[in-house]
This record gives structure tokens, C-alpha cells and sequence, in this order.
């Protein structure tokens, strides 16, 4: 892991000002900006690119933020630059002249890890901006969740509130708009409410992983509820792409543990990675099902790169008192390719740039442990 990390177009201690002409020759994404309208009613200043430019501004004229270490100035820069990098491809123009962008946020999240990882931004750095893009718009929206101290417990868990306070800040001040002092004052609320639920500028800790798990398993929790800890065996959900080491990892770190492979049992079955994998998936919990059911720690061994499938499998795990691990392994793209050549059931390449485009990286809150393995 690279510790050191900064965006070498992040303006600085010696010099604050951004280069725009050097960002728009390096980035097409950003150019392509400046052809995507916005509602004049929330946004009058112009087009998005328009918008993107003031927000980065505000965001370098703040005090907080000059004021912070190198890596994270880095980090929310890069969040401003790529905050609505999907309106674009998400903006759509009704036929009485109103512009919306529904979907730009998850939609954006998505595209800044692809760019990022594209650019051989370290794991750690990448996965930050992405959850800023994501989360960006809590401080602004918290309180009309149905449980806002959830939402932002959990938050706190993926990213920090203080700096998405600051990334949100930049994007009201970014913005010419009737509104923009309510905005602001939303902000005020969220930093207040945060810090009175002990996750501003750190996450919400609990009494133990299992009461964390317990307490992102429910809606209603008490985060301060310390649950007992009910779990009678283990179960390690493996994640990440195909070609990233996941056999090698278990074979030399779980030698002695039972595994549950999805590709062993397509070759048994002798049905392809392409077609329904229905019949797989519920093989594979058959098996699962007599293991938990003799409390038998077992590999459940296949991509999950969905934060909807993984969820689906804890629910079942959890229903037979499993403690839950999620390791996560992911290698360079390239390496990737490579092995996947390599692979007796090589899958063909725009597949795989499919699968790429679809990978959650799985975050704390899905299990009692997740663990990120990164080359």
C-alpha cells in the first residue's frame, strides 16, 4: 500500500490554484461536462462542467481543508472533480424543458472506480473518493432518511462525516441557487447531529464486531447494545474478481477448512459461467445448509462481487448462527487478463470488463470481519 499517495493535479501549500487547461487536456470525462445542461432552478450558474469548476474552487478556499494532510486534500479534490461525472450519461430532458439527472450518484460512484483504477490509484485512496461520489449528498438529505441516525452510523463506517461535511459544503457553495443558505445549514445540522452520535471524524464504535453486525443486520438497533454473541461456527465468503488468487489464497490460509466452490460445481454440472447459474447457486446451498446444520466451518468460494448477492448469502448464514468473514482479493487489471488466459475456463474479455464494471468492494457493515487483500 502506498502511503504517501497524492493527486499530482491537486493544488497545494505552494501554490492553490488549479490548472483547469492541464485537467480538460488530461481527462475527457471532465471535458464531456461542459456539453450536460442542469435545472436552472438548482442550478443557474450553467452546465455541469460550470458547476464542477466552482465546486473544486470552493473546496480549495476552504480553510478546513487547506488545513488537512496532503492525502486527504488529494482524496477530496479528486471526490469534487468526479462528483457528478455521471450526469451526462444519467441527464434526461423532459418534454416540458426539465432536467433531471436521476441515478447519477451510484451511477458516478461506479465510473470513478473505473477511472480510478484505470489511473493505478492505490486501493485505499480509490475506495475513499468512490464513498465520498457515493455519500457526498448525506449531508444534505440525512434527515429525510427513515432512521438518520442509521444512515449516518453506517456512513461513518465507510467513510468520514467530516469529510463528506466538507465535500457537501463545496458542492452548495458551488452552486447558484435561491436555497443556498437552507443548504448550508443542513450541513451545520449533519456535522451537529454526527458528532452527537460519536461518528464525525471517526467511525461509531460498538461493543464488540458481533454488536456491530447485529446492529447493521437490523433497521431499529441500539448501537450501544452489546449482543451476545450467539455464533456456533465460521463462514469465509470469498469476493472479488475472477483471477484474483482466490484458490491460491484458501489453499495455502484455509488448508484444513471445507470449500464450497460455484466454478468446481459449474465444471461437475457441466454448465457454463454464461448461462442461469440457478441451479448452481442452489446446489451450492444444499451443501451449505448440511455443513451449517453439523456447525461445520466452511469456504463458501466464488466472485460476489454484488453487495445484493453477498447480502442474500449472510441472511442465510446468519439464520444458522454462522460468524461471517468476507475477504476480498483483487490484483492489477492487467494481471488479471494474464491469469485469466492462463484459466482452464477462460472467460472472454468483455465478460470480464462487464464483471469489472459490477464489483461492489464489500465495506464493514456486510460482516463480523472483512478483510481487503490488494496487490
Amino acid at each position: 500500500m502506498i502511503q504517501d499517495w497524492t493527486f499530482a493535479y491537486c493544488p497545494h501549500e505552494n501554490d492553490w490554484t488549479i490548472n483547469w487547461q492541464v485537467l480538460e487536456a488530461k481527462f475527457d470525462w471532465l471535458r464531456s461536462l461542459a456539453d450536460c445542461p442542469q435545472d436552472p432552478r438548482y442550478h443557474a450558474e450553467g452546465n455541469v462542467l460550470i458547476h464542477t469548476k466552482l465546486v473544486c474552487e470552493a473546496l480549495v478556499a476552504l480553510p478546513q481543508w487547506r488545513t488537512l494532510p496532503p492525502k486527504e486534500r488529494s482524496v477530496l479534490f479528486a471526490a469534487a472533480l468526479l462528483h457528478d461525472v455521471a450526469k451526462p450519461a444519467a441527464t434526461q430532458i423532459e418534454v416540458d424543458g426539465a432536467v433531471s439527472s436521476k441515478g447519477h450518484v451510484l451511477q458516478g460512484a461506479k465510473m470513478a472506480q473505473e477511472i480510478l483504477w484505470d489511473l493505478n490509484v492505490p486501493f485505499a485512496e480509490r475506495e475513499t473518493v468512490v464513498a465520498l461520489v457515493k455519500y457526498g449528498s448525506l449531508p444534505l438529505w440525512f434527515w429525510d432518511k427513515p432512521n438518520p441516525e442509521r444512515a449516518v452510523i453506517k456512513t461513518s463506517q465507510i467513510i468520514r462525516c467530516d469529510m463528506l461535511g466538507l465535500l457537501a459544503e463545496a458542492d452548495v457553495r458551488g452552486r447558484y441557487c435561491n436555497d443556498q443558505t437552507q443548504l448550508l445549514e443542513r450541513i451545520d445540522f449533519f456535522r451537529e447531529f454526527c458528532q452527537e452520535n460519536q461518528c464525525f471524524d471517526q467511525p461509531r464504535t460498538f461493543p464488540s464486531a458481533h454488536s456491530r453486525f447485529v446492529y447493521f443486520q437490523k433497521e431499529n438497533g441500539n448501537p450501544d447494545y452489546a449482543a451476545f454473541d450467539d455464533t456456533r461456527f465460521g463462514v469465509v465468503m470469498m469476493s472479488g474478481l475472477p483471477g484474483a488468487g482466490k484458490d491460491t489464497w484458501i489453499k495455502e490460509n484455509l488448508p484444513g477448512w471445507r470449500v464450497i466452490s460455484l466454478d468446481a460445481l459449474r465444471k461437475q454440472m457441466n454448465i457454463s459461467p454464461e448461462d442461469d447459474q440457478g441451479v448452481v447457486i442452489n446446489a451450492a446451498k444444499t451443501i451449505a445448509k448440511e455443513y451449517m446444520r453439523d456447525g461445520q466451518c466452511f469456504v463458501w468460494n466464488a466472485t460476489n462481487i454484488s453487495r445484493q448477492l453477498r447480502g442474500m448469502l449472510t441472511r442465510l448464514f446468519t439464520s444458522y448462527q454462522a460468524n461471517i468473514r468476507i475477504v476480498y482479493l483483487e490484483a492489477p487489471w492487467d494481471e488479471l487478463l494474464r491469469r485469466n488466459c492462463d484459466r482452464s475456463a477462460r472467460l472472454p474479455e468483455k465478460v470480464l470488463h462487464k464483471l469489472k464494471q459490477r464489483l461492489e468492494v464489500p465495506d464493514i457493515t456486510e460482516a463480523h470481519t472483512v478483510d481487503w487483500l490488494v496487490r
